[in-house]
């Protein structure tokens, strides 16, 4: 049996290959056809079976993605044909045991591809004619590709045909930064990925006020091997290497600022690789009485715009993804700085999702703080120090999101860290080690709470991924959130005043009235003012990831809950008004609001169990 594959690249490049079904570990059996058209170019070649034809250039321009458009035609069509697409271009196409995640079903090759769609995908009629046209969208990410066609669906993969390989022109280029408040309100730290060893070249970010001199800071380089990873499929068929993450730190910064940057790399010849330019404005002065926002939500993960599949993931595994990312794109002139907290990519251990991850967010992150914190999706493997023994990480054990995003934490490894932006105060936990009274975490949080100046910082937030007992549909036993450590918590709540609780792990939203011990102590719905005798808690973990219906189990707690996409924004107008609101992804639209209304004094003021219970005086 002959077929063709044909690769039509941004209508400019045209590629035939051979389609011959291979057996085997590799793809050394499949041979380009001889002829080689490249349109707009000046020359025409051929090259014999046993010569590589010349690469597919992408990003000629300094592009960090493209779009290609594969042209399939198959003499024998089957509606189990799937394309996949492979970065390394030289891969595994034997057939490996799956690591199955509830409710996957991965491709069982030995080296997982990129992404991949079925060739029915674009044409229904594809079984009768042979012919489809499947577009894909693809990023920089430090290697080469190459385009592959397999019969046998993803259980029985048998490879068929494979292209020529595609590359991007600077494929080590600096990408996707990602921007984190430093140890201090007066520092902004820049992330980003390169191919860009330190042995290689100087990593540096050049900046400055806009449309002034510029200055030069280095930055510190970091990597991980296959060896760090705690087991598969980030140890096996999910493996792929990183390349080099940098991270830079930009001190002693002005507030209300407006800089702009651009990552940049000197290699030993002395010439310079740049990145596009990029901004960022500094936040106000800590306590500044003006107006400040916040974006904060949970479980949003990744999807791929040309609509293909990860190989950890079926399709519409997180599908509303890209609705929550182009909404807060949207919304990003009225958003200082935003908190994810937990399962951010669920690359489950197919480590090019975090490239993939990084460069969906890029329009934000580049642009204003993209705070995280560890969810199970990070952090969890059995025996690996998790407070919790299951592999929701894929064996990634925390290692990807400690080493591609910053957080200002004394030790990354324990992802606990607090964060101050202005008027706010935020202690952020990490629900996925222990946290009960006594442990290193518990400390830590009161401490970070006891530390907030609440004349500068009236308003004292909490963060954590895992649910602490305020969800209807989990609170008798915490069987998906995490009651362990509630009971130690809510008095450190209660004692420091804490404003609101965020979390997400829940797939859906909900809010309760302040509350103390499981008794609400406000009948109020909409606005609280004064002395506040508890802490509002939300869920907030309908970013992206498939939504959990809630249950039919009514609290008297609860205010509002709602199974869609969305994210919670807080905006601070001043000292004494704040004001909360979840926003849909879909549009934008508001489900959801209530505002605080209060002065220092009412800070000041005992509540029940908010004050130490001796004094001096007795």
């Amino acid at each position: 049996m002959e077929s063709f594959l044909s690769l039509k690249v941004s209508s400019i490049l045209l590629l035939l290959v051979h389609c011959v079904v291979v057996h085997g570990d590799g793809i050394d059996d499949v041979q380009p056809l001889s002829k080689i058209a490249i349109h707009r170019a000046l020359f025409a070649f051929h090259v014999n079976a046993s010569l590589k034809a010349e690469p597919v250039l992408l990003g000629t321009k300094g592009e960090d993605f493209q779009w290609i458009t594969v042209a399939l035609e198959c003499p024998d069509p089957s509606e189990d044909d799937w394309v996949a697409v492979f970065s390394p271009a030289k891969f595994n196409s034997s057939t490996c045991p799956p690591v199955v995640f509830p409710g996957q079903d991965a491709p069982r090759l030995c080296s997982a591809p990129i992404k991949y769609k079925f060739a029915n995908d674009s044409n229904a009629e594809y079984t009768k004619t042979g012919k489809a046209s499947l577009k894909f969208r693809l990023i920089n990410q430090r290697a080469d590709f190459s385009i592959a066609l397999f019969s046998g669906g993803l259980s029985n993969p048998k490879l068929l045909a494979v292209s020529n390989t595609i590359t991007f022109a600077n494929p080590k280029a600096p990408v996707y930064p990602r921007l984190s408040q430093g140890n201090s309100w007066n520092e902004m730290a820049v992330t980003w990925t390169s191919g860009y060893n330190i042995i290689d070249a100087v990593p540096f970010v050049e900046w400055g006020f806009k449309g002034e001199s510029q200055t030069q800071s280095p930055a510190g380089t970091l990597t991980f091997h296959r060896e760090a990873m705690c087991g598969p499929p980030a140890r096996t068929i999910g493996w792929r290497d990183p390349g080099y993450i940098h991270t830079s730190i930009l001190k002693d910064l002005w507030p209300n600022s407006l800089y702009t940057y651009k990552l940049g790399h000197r290699l030993f010849n002395g010439s310079y690789i740049w990145s596009k330019s990029y901004y960022f404005k500094l936040s106000p002065y800590p306590g500044q009485d003006s107006l400040q926002r916040v974006a904060i939500f949970g479980d949003m993960g990744k999807a791929e715009r040309d609509g293909s599949n990860d190989s950890n993931e079926d399709t519409n595994y997180q599908p509303g993804s890209l609705n929550t990312t182009d909404q807060l794109i949207k919304d990003l002139d009225n958003i200082d700085i935003l908190f994810h907290i937990g399962d951010i990519t669920y690359a489950n251990g197919y480590i090019s999702q975090w490239n993939q991850f990084t460069s969906q967010v890029e329009p934000i992150a580049s642009t204003i703080p993209y705070m995280i914190a560890s969810g199970n999706h990070e952090r969890d493997v059995p025996g690996t120090g998790s407070f919790f023994e299951t592999n929701g990480s894929g064996g990634e054990c925390g290692v990807l999101a400690e080493t591609m995003f910053y957080v200002p934490a004394e030790n990354r490894a324990k992802f606990w860290h607090s964060t101050d932006y202005s008027m706010f105060h935020f202690c952020i936990a990490d629900s996925e080690h222990d946290w009960r009274e006594g442990s290193e975490q518990y400390k830590f949080i009161e401490k970070c709470l006891a530390s907030a100046d609440r004349q500068k910082q009236p308003w004292l937030i909490f963060a954590a991924h895992r649910v602490l007992g305020y969800s209807s549909d989990y609170w008798k036993d915490g069987s998906f959130g995490e009651s362990m450590g509630k009971d130690s918590l809510q008095k450190l709540w209660q004692k420091y005043k804490v404003d609101i609780a965020f979390y997400d792990h829940v797939h859906n939203y909900e809010r309760t009235c302040p509350i103390y011990q499981n008794r609400y102590v406000n009948t109020e719905k909409s606005h609280y003012s004064g002395t506040v005798n508890g802490t509002i808690h939300i869920v907030v973990g309908a970013g992206g990831y498939q939504l959990n219906s809630h249950t039919p189990l009514q609290t008297n707690w609860s205010i509002y809950k709602v199974s869609d996409f969305g994210f919670g924004k807080l905006t601070a107008f001043n000292h004494s008004s704040l004001l909360f609101e979840y926003k849909r992804s879909s549009d934008g639209e508001i489900y959801d609001s209530f505002t605080i209304s209060g002065d220092y004094r009412d800070v000041l003021a005992c509540v029940h169990d908010g004050c130490e219970p001796t004094t001096l005086a007795t």
